[in-house]
């Protein structure tokens, strides 16, 4: 094919992709229809001559990634694939409708779709972790592609990735911003200035190219020369019009997420030149190689601890982390320049190849962490619990992607100490609880913890474990076993009264109060739900039954969304076979109320009415009321 040929093809795949745009979108009756016109060209040259991709085998370890970040760019998305040959032209009209593939915005729902993108400034974040992987673990040469748009830019998120591209020197990672001016309610910050773009992302120590997002020419050249270069990621600055193609639309506000009605959208389409059905295939990558797993493997042999010495579980989670690495070597960490802390240098300084430090980027972290497992690695991120909140849109969307990522989060809660309010997560787990699909581990001790660690290395979904900065009693003996979704009863008798329900730190204060009622002659079950989510229904049914009803919840956490709405949503009934038929619930939920200051863990967890103190009044206050019936 000639020069004149292929600048035709893409004149031809660009329009194409702006017609089929407008009709999906007017046949939803909603949608992005000028925020997928403004990019066609750059996709034209892009799927056509440079992404390499095998539609086929979507896992192929050797494929280009493509990234939407303007995710509400979706139609454009759509007819990139329809060009490619794996949907079809009636598929495409099915955007947005119930039951279609084609959701508003793309999710992995499509087989070709790595991560749901819709949340902006998400893309290259991801994008960066997509890229570790394929230069130092996968060492294969693929690249990673990320259209972004120009609103998006605004978001600090994209910055961090800028930061930690540059740092990790990701010359595999390529940028495109759609520079087309015209944000949601007007202009964007820096309108056409794409000099400014460039001047930022180059303060970054990327390489930055500006262009006339509409010229195919410019288009190939920039591609080309992000191809060469190998030192550093690059940016292309494209300057584009909103609704390129449409005198109508081109350029003018008020159409963002607005679908052109019928007798417009044929205007439009005449004025485009028509509609057009064109395939291409593909080219798939000519390298066809294996990711590079270096090292061998070991016997997972998980760290054990002396019942009754004193360790954090903190520790254990580095030292299970650790013993993990030397098993799996698919197991990667990142942390956020706490890794002193949370105990996840002990990896760091074993398996330097499979950590990534994040510094204190948390976004970037936790999209990192959904890059990495795009490639099918088990990718743990570590920080201090209360700093993950800074990342939870991006956990939220991680859901969306149907991603498997391990969170862990230390000195959680106002047994913290002395550091005061703003380093004590007391949201976590009401946070984590609430993600689609996802698992909230709070272990008890450090045998525990090891085992749940070695647990969510092949759980799916996001999976979040809480650890104690304080060091605490070993309870259990290292054999034993903690399913995720169970508990453990560890105190229990024909004659308990009521029921302590604790986890993490104020386990060991429920056993404390334990002992402090058995000397008074009152007897209670206690048990350690380490599984907040799932919570272990059989179990607590059994002991509301058997202690008539009365349930006592602490936890060093808020009151709302915690451990106690946890224990309280196993009594919902939500299936006919964990319907609870025993006596009246009588619940008391002790957690965290008032804003706590500094002082030690012990006068924390006193003020808070979370300790063993609070708990005996708690339980006699249960015991003293009377019963009424039954539910």
């Amino acid at each position: 094919m000639n020069t004149q040929e292929q600048l035709q093809q893409w004149n031809e795949l660009a329009q194409q992709f702006r017609v089929d745009s407008i009709r999906a979108t007017t046949a939803a009756g909603s949608g992005h229809p000028t925020s997928s016109m403004s990019p066609a060209d750059l996709m034209a040259v892009l799927l056509s001559k440079y992404l390499q991709y095998d539609f086929e085998n979507p896992d192929n370890p050797n494929n280009d990634r493509f990234i939407l970040s303007k995710g509400h760019a979706a139609p454009l998305l759509y007819a990139m694939y329809k060009v490619a040959g794996v949907i079809t032209d009636e598929e495409l009209l099915s955007l947005r409708k119930f039951g279609s593939r084609l959701e508003g915005h793309p999710t992995p729902i499509l087989p070709w779709v790595d991560v749901a993108t819709g949340s902006l400034g998400q893309g290259l974040p991801i994008g960066v972790g997509v890229a570790l992987a394929g230069k130092y673990l996968d060492q294969l040469p693929y690249n990673v592609w990320v259209l972004l748009g120009d609103s998006e830019i605004a978001e600090g998120s994209v910055w961090e990735a800028f930061d930690h591209a540059s740092h990790y020197s990701l010359d595999n990672l390529i940028a495109i911003i759609d520079v087309n001016r015209l944000g949601q309610r007007g202009q964007t910050e820096l309108g056409w200035n794409t000099k400014a773009y460039a001047n930022r992302a180059r303060a970054f120590g990327w390489q930055a190219i500006e262009i006339d997002g509409h010229n195919l020419i410019e288009i190939d050249q920039a591609y080309s020369a992000a191809l060469s270069i190998n030192d550093r990621p690059t940016v292309i600055i494209a300057r584009t019009k909103k609704g390129k193609g449409v005198a109508a639309l081109e350029d003018l506000g008020g159409w963002h997420g607005k679908a052109l009605k019928p007798e417009q959208e044929k205007q439009a389409i005449a004025e485009l030149g028509g509609e057009r059905h064109i395939t291409i295939q593909v080219d798939k990558p000519e390298y066809q190689g294996q990711p590079a797993f270096t090292g061998e493997a070991q016997p997972l042999q998980l760290p054990t601890y002396e019942k009754g010495t004193n360790v954090a579980t903190r520790r254990a989670y580095g030292d299970a982390l650790k013993a993990l690495g030397a098993a799996r070597l698919d197991v990667i960490a990142l942390d956020a320049e706490v890794s002193n802390s949370t105990y996840a240098e002990d990896f760091a300084e074993a398996y330097p190849e499979r950590y990534f430090e994040m510094y204190i980027a948390e976004q970037q972290m936790v999209a990192a962490a959904v890059g990495l497992q795009v490639r099918q690695y088990k990718p743990f991120a570590s920080s201090f619990a209360a700093f993950l909140t800074r990342a939870y849109d991006f956990v939220r969307m991680a859901a969306i992607s149907r991603a498997n990522i391990k969170l862990v989060g230390s000195h959680a809660g106002v047994s913290i100490g002395q550091d005061g309010a703003s380093q004590m997560a007391l949201e976590d787990l009401a946070i984590f609880r609430a993600v689609w699909s996802s698992t909230v581990l709070y272990p008890s001790d450090a045998n525990q913890t090891a085992k749940l660690v070695a647990q969510m290395s092949d759980r799916n979904g996001i999976i979040y474990l809480r650890t104690t900065r304080e060091s605490t009693p070993v309870l259990y003996e290292s054999d034993e076993e903690f399913p995720i979704g169970s508990s453990k009863v560890i105190r229990s008798s024909d004659g308990d009264q009521a029921t302590v329900i604790g986890a993490g730190i104020t386990l060991h204060e429920a056993l404390k109060a334990y002992k402090r009622l058995k000397n008074e002659g009152i007897t209670v079950r206690v048990i350690d739900a380490y599984s907040v989510k799932p919570i272990d229904v059989q179990t607590l049914h059994q002991a509301a039954c058997d202690t008539n009803g009365n349930l006592v919840v602490v936890e060093d956490h808020w009151i709302e969304g915690g451990l106690g709405a946890a224990v309280l949503d196993a009594f919902t009934g939500y299936s006919s076979a964990q319907t609870y038929n025993g006596p009246q619930l009588r619940l008391i939920k002790l957690a965290v109320r008032n804003m706590p200051s500094s002082g030690t863990p012990e006068e924390l967890l006193h003020a808070a009415k979370i300790d063993a103190d609070a708990i005996v009044e708690a339980v006699k206050l249960q015991i003293r009321q009377p019963v009424r019936g039954s539910v």
